[in-house]
C-alpha cells in the first residue's frame, strides 16, 4: 500500500543546484541519479532560483525535468515566481535600458549585477526557460497554505484573488512595459510585512483576500528574522501568531536547504 501523498515546498535556491538536490534526495523525493523519487508527491518551490550561487541554470534545468517526470508518476512539481526571476527576466529582455525615475539611475541592469547576477546565468537561457518562467504564478493554493514567494502585501495591487494576481502579473511580463515590470521587480522586493505587532492582522488579511489558513513564503532569511547565524537554522520560522510560515534557510549565505513538509507543526 503507498503511503499517503505528502506537499513540500523549497524556499530560495540562488544557484546552489547540487544543495537543492542533496536535499531534496535526503527527503526521498530523489533517487541515487537524481530523478524523481516522489511518486504522487506535491513539492512546490517558492522561487528565486537564480543570483548568487554558482549555477541559477542548472538548477531551472533540473526542476523543469522533475516537473515533467513528477507528472508522469502522478505526483505535482510547481513552482513560483521570484522577484529574482523577475530580475533575470528584465535584465534578459531590458538590459540597461534606463528606468524613468526621480530616484537617480536605475536599470534592470544595474540592479541585476548589484543583486548577484551572474554573467553565466544570463549566457545560458534559451527560448524554453524564458518562456518556462514567463509563465509561473505568482501565487498558489496548497490545501489550507497560501503560498507566496514574497512577506508583502503587494500582491494585492495586481488583482482581488489569486486568479486576478496571477493573470495581471502573467500580463505585465509578456508585454514590453518597461515601468510595469519596474512596478512588478520593485514590489516583490519588499518583505516582512508580517513582523511586529501587526504582522498576525497583516497576514490574516491577505488570507482572508486571497484563500488558505497560513501563508508560506520565502524571500525573507529566517536568520535575519531572529537575529542568528544563518548556520543556527535547522527547520522553518512560524510566527505572526501561527499566520506565517517562512522556509528560506538562507542558502547562499551559509544556511540549509529546507525541504519543508506541510503541514508544519513545531516540535514540543
Amino acid at each position: 500500500m503507498s503511503k499517503d501523498r505528502s506537499t513540500y515546498v523549497v524556499g530560495d535556491v540562488h544557484g546552489h543546484r547540487d544543495a537543492l538536490a542533496d536535499a531534496l534526495r535526503a527527503e526521498g523525493l530523489l533517487d541515487d541519479d537524481e530523478n524523481w523519487a516522489g511518486g504522487e508527491d506535491h513539492l512546490w518551490f517558492l522561487g528565486d532560483f537564480v543570483d548568487r550561487g554558482p549555477d541559477g541554470v542548472g538548477a531551472i534545468d533540473l526542476v523543469m525535468r522533475l516537473e515533467t517526470e513528477a507528472a508522469e508518476a502522478g505526483g505535482l512539481v510547481q513552482t513560483l515566481l521570484g522577484n529574482h526571476e523577475i530580475l533575470l527576466l528584465g535584465m534578459y529582455h531590458f538590459g540597461d535600458e534606463p528606468v524613468p525615475s526621480d530616484f537617480g539611475p536605475r536599470s534592470f541592469a544595474r540592479s541585476w549585477e548589484i543583486n548577484g547576477g551572474l554573467a553565466d546565468d544570463q549566457d545560458r537561457l534559451t527560448g524554453e526557460h524564458i518562456a518556462w518562467l514567463t509563465s509561473r504564478p505568482a501565487g498558489a493554493l496548497a490545501g489550507e497554505h497560501l503560498l507566496l514567494h514574497s512577506d508583502t502585501l503587494e500582491y494585492l495591487e495586481w488583482g482581488e484573488d489569486l486568479e486576478g494576481i496571477n493573470a495581471g502579473v502573467r500580463e505585465i511580463l509578456e508585454g514590453r512595459d518597461l515601468e510595469a515590470w519596474w512596478d512588478v521587480w520593485r514590489r516583490m522586493t519588499t518583505r516582512y510585512a508580517f513582523r511586529g505587532p501587526d504582522g498576525e492582522e497583516a497576514a490574516q488579511r491577505l488570507l482572508d483576500q486571497l484563500g488558505g489558513e497560513r501563508v508560506v513564503h520565502g524571500h525573507s532569511v529566517i536568520a535575519d528574522q531572529l537575529g542568528i547565524h544563518p548556520a543556527q537554522i535547522d527547520g522553518p520560522y512560524l510566527y505572526a501568531g501561527g499566520k506565517a510560515l517562512g522556509v528560506d534557510g538562507g542558502l547562499f549565505v551559509g544556511g540549509p536547504c529546507l525541504v519543508v513538509e506541510l503541514p508544519f507543526e513545531p516540535e514540543d
